[in-house]
Parts: structure tokens; C-alpha cells; sequence
């Protein structure tokens, strides 16, 4: 997926002149561009596919063959509709159709920040995580943290710093400078976005459908250490390009856990997630490498898929 991303990024006058020749043409014309160009990835990766379709089938397994083909066709038309959406977000954004959009919940968001202590808005990739965090930008005080590491990313983060959604660098911030910097937003009752579903073998454990595997730790220890709320929140794009966000009701984990109960911690939040993705898979970004995270069986032995991250 992504050195797809980057035929479009890796070039400035590149991306520019995409942005330029797509913005001419009307709203509606945008999202039948995306889908059809996904129809013609979907024909020709065939081995990206049979990735996407088995590892649906994994996680899906209540599901017959035919809808797991569906949602396969399905997720690779997603995948350039969010591309298109993101290159054009200076003009889209701006439109009147963002009013269009249908939120639900988000008074318990609300209900966080009035304990005073910032509010954790914990989200998976799904929909598109750009514009979610662009709403949330203008109507709090917010900071997110991003894979700056990722050069076929990088130029949508600029694009998005841009319009006044703030981040911070993952791989190029110390740790301790990040964990500084979060802490200091959230006692000055600010909102942090974070992405829980990223991966690395160098996360800590943890359990995701029911597998081992690793997931980033910073929402679990932000909220133990602090007493932060966490607000789950996914979104997922209707037809006509209209998204839809919901916003969950607080997990207060320092109500149900130690500081030093991370790992269990970050489990349950990975319980919203897997819902989440269950809930509309299609519009979720990582079909292409969840099998790339599951633990080796013999690591699984030797931790007995428990410790503390």
C-alpha cells in the first residue's frame, strides 16, 4: 500500500498538479474516481488481495465467502477514495457538506473535559482518520502524535499541520520529550488523538483479536498515569463522501486498573478497536499487513502472552 502512496507524495509538483486536476471536478465525480480506480488495483494486485481476503477471513470468520470477497472489493476502493479526499482537503473542508456530516456522542467528549484533566480520544484507522482529527482541531485545543518516520506520509501530515491540526513527530521526538509535551496538554485540559491499531515489534505486548501481538502503549500509560479519560471515537465514510463519527461513552482505566497494569490496560482498549473494525471492515486501513503482527509461536511461549509493558 504504501509505495502506492508514494507515486502520488514522493513528487511536491506531482501531488500539486493532482490536486489541481482532480479539484476541477464536482463532488460527486470524486468519490465515483476513487472507486473506480480501486476496482482497477483490486483487479491487478492479486496477490495484495489474497492477503486482504485471508486475513478477513481470519478475522471475520462468521462471515461467508461472499461477503469477504465483497468486503475486499470494497476496502480497495476505500483506499484511494481517502487518498483523493486527503489531497483535496484545503478545498473539501471547507465546503458546506462538513456540516453534512453525522455525529453521534459527541457530548461525551464533553463530559470528559469537564473533569479538567484533558481527554484522551483513542481512535483505529478507519474512515478517514485525517478529517476526523481536522474536526476535532477545530473545535478544541488538540495535539496528535505521528509516524514522521514515513516518507510516504510525511507530505499528508505537512498538508494537514497545514491547516492548523498539530502533531507531534513520533520518530524524531525523544520519549521523554514526547511524554513532556502530552502530559503538559493534557493537565492544561487539552485533547490528545491518538491512533491505537499502529504496529511495531518494538511496541509492547498485547492481546488483538484474540492473538498476540504488539500495540502502542502511550494512551494506556497516559491515562494510568494521569487519571485521563479515554474517548473512543471511529468513523467510516457514507455514500455521496459523507462521514459519519461516533464518539463512545469514557473508559475511565485508573478506575480498573494499576499504573503498572498497561498491558491489561491496553487490551481493553484493543477491545474497542476490534469492534470497531468489525463493526464496518471494509474502511479499515491494515487489511494489507495484519498478518505481519501476529506474534511467533515461540515468543508466545516463553512470555505466556502475559508481563507488564
Amino acid at each position: 500500500m504504501y509505495h502506492w502512496i508514494a507515486k502520488l507524495t514522493e513528487s511536491k509538483q506531482r501531488l500539486g498538479a493532482v490536486r489541481r486536476l482532480i479539484g476541477l471536478l464536482p463532488d460527486r465525480f470524486i468519490c465515483f474516481l476513487g472507486w473506480f480506480v480501486g476496482w482497477i488495483l483490486y483487479l491487478k494486485a492479486k496477490p495484495l488481495g489474497i492477503h486482504v481476503a485471508l486475513n478477513m477471513a481470519e478475522i471475520l470468520d462468521s462471515r461467508g465467502q461472499r461477503e469477504i470477497s465483497r468486503c475486499c472489493r470494497k476496502y480497495f476502493c476505500q483506499f484511494p477514495t481517502i487518498l483523493l479526499e486527503v489531497i483535496l482537503a484545503p478545498q473539501i473542508l471547507k465546503k458546506d457538506k462538513v456540516g453534512q456530516w453525522i455525529i453521534e456522542g459527541e457530548e461525551f467528549l464533553k463530559e470528559a473535559l469537564n473533569l479538567g484533566r484533558g481527554a484522551i480520544v483513542f481512535a483505529p484507522h478507519m474512515g478517514n482518520f485525517f478529517y476526523y482529527y481536522w474536526y476535532l482541531s477545530q473545535r478544541y485545543p488538540c495535539l496528535t502524535v505521528a509516524t514522521g518516520g514515513s516518507s510516504e506520509l510525511r507530505p499528508l501530515y505537512l498538508l494537514f499541520q497545514e491547516m492548523g491540526c498539530q502533531g507531534m513527530d513520533y520518530d524524531n521526538t525523544p520519549p521523554l520529550e514526547l511524554l513532556k509535551t502530552l502530559t503538559g496538554h493534557l493537565k492544561n485540559n487539552g485533547v490528545v488523538f491518538l491512533l491505537g491499531d499502529f504496529w511495531r515489534p518494538s511496541f509492547p505486548t498485547a492481546q488483538f483479536f484474540g492473538k498476540p501481538s504488539r500495540s502502542p502503549g502511550g494512551a494506556a500509560a497516559l491515562a494510568l498515569g494521569h487519571k485521563v479519560p479515554v474517548v473512543p471515537l471511529y468513523g467510516w465514510r457514507e455514500k455521496g463522501g459523507r462521514h459519519h463519527l461516533v464518539f463512545e461513552a469514557p473508559i475511565h482505566l485508573y478506575k480498573n486498573f494499576e499504573v503498572n497494569q498497561r498491558e491489561a490496560a491496553t487490551n481493553l482498549l484493543n477491545v474497542f478497536i476490534e469492534q470497531a473494525i468489525r463493526k464496518v471492515p471494509e474502511q479499515w486501513f491494515y487489511w494489507f499487513n495484519l498478518h505481519e503482527r501476529w506474534e511467533p509461536e515461540r515468543e508466545q511461549n516463553q512470555t505466556g502472552g502475559a508481563g507488564v509493558a
